[in-house]
């Protein structure tokens, strides 16, 4: 493993199996236009639309472009609406996401489709590692993903991670730049939302003197900056609409033009860019420009969230507080306090488990006693009435919306506090709070 650290105590790994057996999945056009096709597929993710990428294109006008996908794990095939105008339905019921059931029937548009899990397997290789730059994981999900950043690392493909707030995505980036012949080279950073909007442009592609009010010097931007290298192009959707176009300019010429000059500047970088949208979603909503879309996703990558692969929490435990120790012997945590961060959530998933673990080894009591109120959720708070996914998501958003009201009490209201304190990202935080009625206020 040629990017492994070495660490103060062993970690504690599972026996490891070196592949994952997935299903391959039929699809049956019951009505509308195609009734009667079949398609069968040995893919791990099928997209659902009009457009021509899609797996399954579809000739329905009522359709969207990018409607739906479906996915399959170790726990089964779930479908995802991909924000379409008509809605993707089970029975009777509009879905946002769901889990499918053995020969399922849903809607898309006028067409209505059997979803079918057959028995005939195919095999997803997975990676022997349990890391990848600083990544660690031993779950499939994340040694399915080590494996594909394995190949896709030493090539100058450009790459689009997409997932959730704290999942790692910037510590993927790094790990792809470090197995490359780039390694050598600088690796730049640029994150679209935490840059002033009027910024941006200059920040990107840089300025001379006079450009603007406040310009007094020249200034290269992050293209020519990271010349050789990487550029990583962090929370990629809050990149304004209008300088989308510009983007895709530099990406397929490889030259630059500075803000307020006319000479331009060739640049030989490889792009990485992460986001924490669906940007299938923000192209259909025409919020992102699809031919930028397609250029930059010559490779998508999902980092999985951690409540998708809990069996790697003890294992990121122990490298956080290996961390913590420094040079000296590492800490230990209460047994209760580490049951209870296995169960949690993470809705800021590894970076809010980091923050975590730090505060149960610098403020033990006060971890302990959340060890204890999380343990204190009772079995009469669960609905087995409905879904085993709505009752989680259920139990999972009132959670999120208690530890948002406490935060937000603790700074006063300051989001900006509260992101910091929290470890979840700033704009993934307003969102959060939105989605829950919240609000707080600026510094």
């Amino acid at each position: 493993m040629p990017y492994e650290r070495e660490f103060t105590a062993p970690l504690k790994i599972a026996k490891l199996s070196l592949g994952l057996t997935l299903h391959r999945v039929r699809i049956g056009v019951l009505e509308g236009p195609g009734t009667g096709l079949s398609y069968t597929f040995d893919k791990q993710n099928i997209g659902i639309g009009t457009h021509p990428s899609n797996e399954m294109r579809l000739n329905d006008e009522t359709v969207s472009r990018f409607h739906a996908r479906i996915s399959q794990d170790e726990k089964g095939l779930s479908v995802r609406d991909l924000g379409s105008l008509n809605g993707t339905f089970l029975g009777d019921h509009r879905i946002e996401s769901a889990y499918l059931r053995h020969d399922d029937v849903m809607r898309v548009g006028q067409t209505t489709l059997r979803v079918e899990r057959l028995a005939e397997g195919f095999d997803v290789v997975l990676s022997p590692n349990i890391q990848f730059g600083e990544m660690i994981g031993q779950s499939a999900a994340m040694r399915q993903l080590f494996a594909l950043l394995e190949r896709i690392g030493p090539t100058e493909a450009s790459v689009v991670l997409e997932g959730e707030s704290g999942t790692g995505k910037d510590l993927a980036a790094r790990a792809i730049h470090a197995a490359s012949r780039r390694a050598a080279a600088p690796f730049v950073v640029f994150d679209c939302g935490a840059v002033a909007p009027g910024l941006v442009e200059s920040e990107l592609f840089g300025h001379v003197r006079g450009a603007f009010t406040s310009a007094a010097s020249d200034r290269a931007g992050v293209f020519e900056t990271g010349q050789g290298g990487t550029v990583f192009i962090d929370e990629i959707g809050e990149l304004p609409l209008d300088l989308q176009p510009k983007l895709l300019r530099v990406l397929e010429q490889k030259e630059v033009r500075r803000l307020g000059d006319n000479r331009i500047r060739p640049v030989d970088v490889r792009v990485i860019a992460a986001t924490n949208r669906d940007l299938e979603r923000e192209v259909e909503a025409k919020r992102f420009r699809e031919d930028l879309f397609y250029r930059l996703a010559v490779v998508r990558v999902h980092i999985p969230p951690l409540r998708d692969r809990r069996e790697d929490i003890p294992l990121l435990i122990d490298r956080f507080l290996q961390e913590l120790a420094g040079e000296g012997p590492a800490p230990t945590l209460n047994p209760s306090v580490s049951a209870a961060l296995c169960r949690r959530p993470w809705p800021g998933n590894v970076r809010e488990l980091r923050n975590a673990v730090a505060r149960a080894v610098y403020l033990p009591e006060a971890d302990a006693l959340r060890a204890q109120s999380m343990a204190q959720i009772s079995v009469d708070e669960v609905d087995t009435e409905v879904p085993y996914k709505l009752a989680k998501e259920r139990l999972t958003s009132a959670f999120e919306r208690r530890y948002l009201g406490a935060l937000l009490a603790s700074t006063n209201g300051n989001v900006s506090q509260a992101a910091k304190k929290s470890g979840i990202n700033r704009t993934h935080l307003q969102a959060m709070l939105k989605r829950h009625g919240l609000r707080g206020q600026e510094a």
